[in-house]
């Protein structure tokens, strides 16, 4: 019984909630400010080509703590819902794992996808734009719990079903780096999922099963 009652205690997430509450408390006090200290603080922090290109490594990390408003409620929703879900099935070590590679691996992906291509002396829009958020990791996560659905039926659903709203815009005329990053980040975070470094079930539940058994 104690034990049980500690695996339960382990599935209860509280990395996800506590993440997506500081990120959204954080973008209401970053909208009092002036419209130019906001601009120059969420460049200061976003993944594009100057700041890259001039060694602000620190934004790969830092860029997830930043949005460039308040979180409308379906997507915060939908955020809180997906990293939450991760952490219950993988752990917390685990889920975190899945979002930051996929937010650090699409966003250095578009930047030497980037760099090579738009002008940095002096910079134009693509090089300093505002590239903050958690929509890459949001991505890798729900790729990756996609493709570790346990049965291969749904699995192929679901995947299939996430791939074709994320590609249509890459394929259009027009695209943006980001339509192509949240692309990136999907596919990655499936690769994680469907290379056997993600569970199926999460362990504490498979633990749970035998206890029960």
């Amino acid at each position: 019984m104690r034990l049980t009652g500690r695996l339960l205690r382990r599935q209860v997430p509280w990395a996800a909630p506590l993440y997506v509450g500081a990120v959204q408390l954080g973008a209401y006090a970053t909208a009092r400010l002036s419209g130019p200290r906001r601009r120059a603080l969420l460049r200061s922090h976003s993944t594009n080509v100057v700041n890259l290109r001039a060694g602000r490594w620190g934004t790969l990390v830092t860029s997830a703590a930043f949005v460039e408003e308040p979180l409308p409620l379906p997507y915060g929703a939908a955020l809180l819902a997906t990293l939450a879900t991760a952490e219950a099935r993988w752990g917390t070590r685990r889920a975190a794992g899945v979002f930051a590679a996929g937010h650090i691996g699409a966003s250095l992906l578009v930047y030497a996808g980037l760099r090579g291509r738009v002008r940095t002396d002096p910079p134009d829009a693509s090089a300093r734009a505002v590239d903050v958020g958690a929509s890459y990791g949001f991505y890798a996560t729900l790729g990756a719990l996609a493709a570790t659905v346990p049965h291969r039926g749904a699995r192929a659903v679901a995947t299939a079903g996430l791939l074709a709203p994320v590609l249509r815009p890459v394929l259009r005329p027009g695209r943006t780096f980001t339509d192509v990053g949240h692309a990136t980040a999907l596919v990655l975070g499936m690769a994680m999922g469907a290379g056997g470094c993600l569970p199926r079930r999460g362990r504490e539940g498979q633990i749970g099963d035998r206890l029960v058994q």
